[in-house]
């Protein structure tokens, strides 16, 4: 199994001061909505206040996190006000169908692999609303799970494939598919000729099959624990094991807290499985929540099923190993020790890492993002800013040759197979949607693989800039601005951040980002600290007590688009979601005044109470806890509900959720909403809910469409585009 840690997921004033560029409170909303009724009523104020580390702290929601029915009537209340605001935008259903449009004319492509004469792929057809998967081989292309026929039986509610596995001969594939964007997949099993599912479905299996047996005849997969009445959903994650199931007996453990053999793994962690086809070992992972740095052991593949096999201690997190792929008994490793940007060790199986050599070294300015093994070369994903390179070192060499990549932009995900030579991977840009690709090393050319469908994107209407803001402490922050090429004067600007788990804003085509363009709205991506842009050192200058970094690098940003005269304070917004939320909260409550609007999708907001939410324990390793003290004051300092300050004009903001959200609790966009909203801000706080979404994950094409084309609308009526104002009255 190839893999890497990177996926596929949180005081007193008199320590950290409240917003220091609050603004005093406006008298009115000029631009505010005309004809559609007075909001609901603002959410019961129930203050609990706890004394953390010496320091009161006051949580006026609290109440808000059991979820109770008055609790989601307020929410659905909100909602529904939401959507009268913004359905009252006359403009609203035409770029709603524009949109739709755009979108539905590509044909998109994702998770390639390719085993046994087969090439296995989820494919989104122009038009479609969901992804199915697809098998090419030699009697053609044809559909194994149709998602759309899964809707139709169960009266449209949103399904989605999460994860595949197909087995190393190609005879057979592996399907998670969950309901409602919950991304609680169940797994079946499917003859890849046939299309006839023969084993399945099996419950708890959210994090996917891991592996197959060389034979293609056992499965390995990652299984939650079942919650025993009385649990608390905190443990929801914990005690997880790995299971094999050969698609006839029962499933049985082989590694876990509950196994009674094997290596030893805390609650917490993950157990996982690799064998990767053609190696002698296998490798047991384990994973600590979102943390990147992997633990692991290595044991005869033939042993794996053996409660007597030993398995051999061979990486510990404090080697700072994240990726691992191997060809035969060669291990090669990605890894920052001592080396920020990453570098690749090479150490054969049975060996320590000790005597592991360097394979490709570590360079200033360019970052190792993936390894992948092939018959043929060990191929290396690099990059230098957003744009990749591709690096290939042949089997029994050590030269490091570049290969030419068809056009400048970013490899999403790659794919080899070490039985095999050369490597298929997605290449795209920040105006060019992904194409898929096959390398071969004979002929040392690119050859297009033909699958997906090009969409109505015209790459020439739009200019990119490379740019750079000065963050107040000095360090430069990179800025990547693109701009309809004719755009002249301050413009409708969004700027997007995100600033967590070393996870990189890269020069990736997104149809949400086009779809904004195609309006006239100038696109700003901030590469703000805590992501991984630069490397690990980036990383670490966003995370923890730095966390600071993150929102701050967002303000200078804004600060740096309006010196240049790209917009105003009156026409720039920011957008950004998840772990982006942080970044979006403490920056508007850190500087109200310098922005539009904010679009806060499914955020996290609370990250004092985070860690009591189901998923909020595998987030320790990123955002720390409450139970220390340094992590109490790096928590508060990223809350953003802790720092609304009554009698501040925030600007206008819409704050999203879906109520099946796995990882981002549907309490914390709610608290944050009521927390707004009683501030006094004379500015609309919306709060958009989808009852049939979780966290974007599993979202079909249409539901994705709508928030969009909400955003665009509150955009430009905040903005105050003519039109754009929502007026029930017209």
């Amino acid at each position: 199994m190839r893999f890497s840690a990177r996926a596929s997921l949180l005081v007193s004033v008199l320590v950290f001061p409240f917003a220091t560029g609050s603004s005093a409170l406006a008298a009115d909303d000029p631009l505010a909505p005309i004809g559609v009724g007075a909001p609901p009523p603002t959410a019961p104020v129930r203050p609990v206040t706890e004394t953390l580390w010496g320091v009161k702290v006051t949580d006026n929601y609290r109440y808000m996190e059991k979820l109770d029915p008055a609790t989601i009537a307020w929410m659905k209340a909100e909602g529904a006000y939401t959507r009268k605001v913004l359905d009252a935008i006359a403009p609203l259903a035409a770029l709603q169908k524009r949109v739709s449009a755009f979108t539905g004319s590509f044909g998109f492509v994702q998770g390639f692999m390719s085993y046994g004469g087969r090439d296995f792929y989820e494919e989104r057809a122009p038009g479609a609303d969901d992804f199915d998967l697809m098998v090419r081989d030699a009697n053609g292309t044809r559909k194994l799970v149709d998602i759309a026929a899964l809707r139709r039986q169960h009266d449209g509610t949103p399904y989605a494939i999460n994860w595949f596995l197909a087995s190393p001969d190609g005879s057979k594939v592996a399907v998670g598919v969950s309901e409602g964007g919950s991304e609680n997949a169940s797994m079946t099993v499917y003859d890849a000729a046939t299309g006839k599912a023969i084993a399945g479905p099996l419950d708890r299996v959210r994090f996917g099959a891991t592996a197959w047996s060389p034979d293609s005849k056992t499965v390995y997969f990652n299984r939650l624990a079942q919650l025993k009445p009385g649990e608390p959903e905190t443990d929801k994650y914990k005690n997880s094991t790995l299971d094999g199931w050969n698609l006839s007996a029962k499933p049985y453990t082989v590694l876990g807290t509950t196994a009674g053999h094997g290596p030893a793994f805390t609650p917490e962690a993950f157990p996982i499985l690799g064998i990767v086809p053609g190696a002698s070992f296998a490798t047991a992972f384990s994973l600590n929540g979102v943390q990147n740095e992997l633990k692991l052991w290595l044991a005869p593949v033939a042993g794996v099923n053996d409660p007597k096999t030993a398995w051999k201690p061979f990486v510990d997190r404090s080697d700072d190993v994240t990726g691992i792929d191997m060809r035969g008994d060669q291990i090669f490793l990605l890894s920052h020790k001592d080396a920020p940007t990453f570098k690749v060790l090479e150490v054969r199986a049975g060996e320590p890492l000790s005597s592991a050599k360097t394979l490709v070294p570590a360079q200033p300015g360019r970052v190792i993002e993936q390894i992948a093994a092939a018959s043929d070369a060990l191929y290396v994903l690099a990059r230098q800013g957003a744009y990749s390179q591709l690096l290939r070192i042949p089997a029994g060499s050590s030269k490091i040759e570049q290969i030419a990549l068809p056009f400048e932009g970013h490899i999403g995900s790659a794919f080899a197979d070490p039985r095999r030579p050369g490597i298929t991977l997605d290449l795209s840009s920040w105006v060019v949607q992904p194409t898929y690709f096959r390398y071969d090393p004979t002929a040392r050319k690119f050859a297009d693989l033909e699958i997906g469908h090009r969409g109505d994107m015209d790459a020439t209407a739009f200019k990119v800039g490379d740019l750079q803001a000065r963050a107040q402490d000095g360090v430069e922050v990179p800025l990547t601005l693109i701009q309809p090429r004719d755009a002249k004067g301050p413009q409708i600007t969004l700027v997007e951040a995100y600033g967590s788990y070393g996870i990189s804003n890269l020069a990736d085509f997104s149809t949400r980002r086009a779809a904004a363009m195609r309006e006239g709205i100038s696109y700003g991506i901030c590469h703000v600290r805590g992501g991984g842009e630069k490397g690990e050192a980036w990383r670490l200058g966003g995370k923890d007590a730095n966390k600071h970094h993150t929102w701050e690098d967002l303000i200078a940003c804004g600060e740096d688009l309006i010196a240049r005269g790209v917009t105003g304070k009156d026409k720039l917004f920011i957008i950004g979601g998840s772990a982006g939320g942080i970044t979006m909260g403490r920056a508007m409550t850190e500087r109200p005044d310098l922005f539009a609007g904010v679009i806060d999708l499914v955020p996290a907001a609370n990250t004092l109470r985070a860690e009591f939410s189901p998923n909020g324990p595998p987030n320790i390793p990123e955002f720390g806890s409450v139970k220390t003290k340094q992590g109490f004051e790096n928590l508060y300092a990223m809350d953003s509900i802790q720092h609304v300050k009554h009698g501040v004009t925030y600007p206008a903001v819409m704050i999203t959720t879906g109520l099946n959200d796995p990882r981002v609790s549907p309490w914390e966009p709610a608290k944050f909403a009521a927390a707004l909203q009683a501030s006094g801000t004379p500015n609309p706080v919306l709060l958009r809910i989808d009852a049939q979404a979780g966290h974007g994950i599993g979202s079909t094409r249409t539901q994705n469409d709508l928030l969009t084309a909400d955003w665009i609308a509150f955009m430009k009526w905040r903005a105050g585009v003519p039109g754009w104002r929502p007026d029930a009255k017209r």
